[in-house]
């Protein structure tokens, strides 16, 4: 007696796990046939890879990187648009903002309608209406190019620099840093 209420326990517990395992399986199956995009919607992105396909080029837009410099300053650089270059490690990007944070708890923002980065040496070259905000300060320019590889700071084209103590126009300014 005790024998047999014991094997239809086991038995129960059996066919419960059996069928618990079973019905998981269908409800796995039933969410992978779910589609995750429309049809329509699917069919645009395939139309868009293949009118792209040809171009080596790729294109994204809102991408932003982030990270740390060789001194350990956080910076952040984002972009509106973004298109690979030939150079898989250099991007081109459409309007830009940087800020890098200092660790003197001080920010350096950085604007431009242009510029180049690369994301392996972290060398950027912001081109045209570079806008450069620090503290109290502002500075305008048509280039800046931080190479981070050689630990300098160039800015060249028409540099001005508006600060508490006075205004300064430069040709080129040039910082080792």
């Amino acid at each position: 007696n005790r024998k047999e209420k014991l094997r239809i326990f086991q038995l129960l517990f059996l066919i419960t796990g059996v069928s618990v395992i079973f019905f998981t399986f269908l409800q796995s199956k039933k969410f992978q046939s779910e589609k995750i995009i429309l049809e329509n919607l699917q069919k645009k992105i395939n139309e868009e890879i293949l009118k792209q396909g040809s171009n080596e080029n790729s294109t994204f837009y809102n991408v932003k990187y982030s990270g740390l410099d060789i001194e350990g300053n956080r910076y952040t650089i984002s972009s509106k648009e973004t298109v690979n270059s030939d150079n898989e490690n250099v991007v081109n990007m459409r309007g830009v903002l940087a800020v890098f944070y200092f660790k003197d708890d001080t920010e350096l923002n950085i604007s431009s309608d242009k510029a180049i980065y690369n994301n392996k040496t972290l060398d950027i070259k912001f081109v045209d209406s570079v806008k450069c905000f620090y503290e109290n300060s502002e500075l305008y320019a048509g280039e800046a190019e931080f190479l981070n590889s050689k630990n300098s700071l160039s800015i060249s084209d028409n540099v001005k620099i508006i600060d508490s103590k006075g205004t300064i126009f430069a040709d080129k300014l040039t910082f080792d840093i």
